[in-house]
């Protein structure tokens, strides 16, 4: 006999790097702490259980909130990430200075990496920033 459980989150976007907050038993708990939180969609996930309990499948459904302010329209402030494409090697920025100096330290003390760096909005997720140490 399969049995589906469900829970909810709150989440404040559709991306695969994007924060969520839950898990609640019913959609009207994760809509109230979504509309507290600013996030502008909820999800369902769905675990349909087999014999034991054990996982069979998984369902991950969004729905976006009626009314939820588009993430376009927020002054979101965005954060600098930067990564090293050879080793993985990886720091969090607020400054542009701060990226060009951390990604100016790795590449000397390795020679041969090379830095990426990606600016990261709520809501929107990893963008990367092509050409920019020229």
């Amino acid at each position: 006999m399969v049995y589906k459980e469900t829970f909810w989150m709150a989440c404040d976007s559709t991306e695969q790097l994007r924060a969520e907050y839950g898990p609640f038993h019913t959609r009207a708990e994760a809509e109230a702490e979504a509309k507290k939180l600013g996030f502008g969609y909820l999800l369902r996930y769905e675990h349909l259980l087999g014999e034991n309990e054990e996982i069979q499948e998984v369902r991950c459904i969004f729905i976006e909130l009626p009314g939820a302010v588009p993430a376009e329209a927020e002054a979101a402030p965005t954060t600098l990430h930067t990564r090293c494409a050879t080793c993985g090697e990886s720091a969090v920025h607020d400054q542009p200075w701060q990226a060009e100096v951390w990604a100016d330290i790795h590449e000397f003390e390795h020679s041969r990496h090379r830095v990426r760096l990606f600016e990261h909005a709520r809501g929107k997720g990893l963008k990367e920033i092509g050409g920019w140490r020229g």
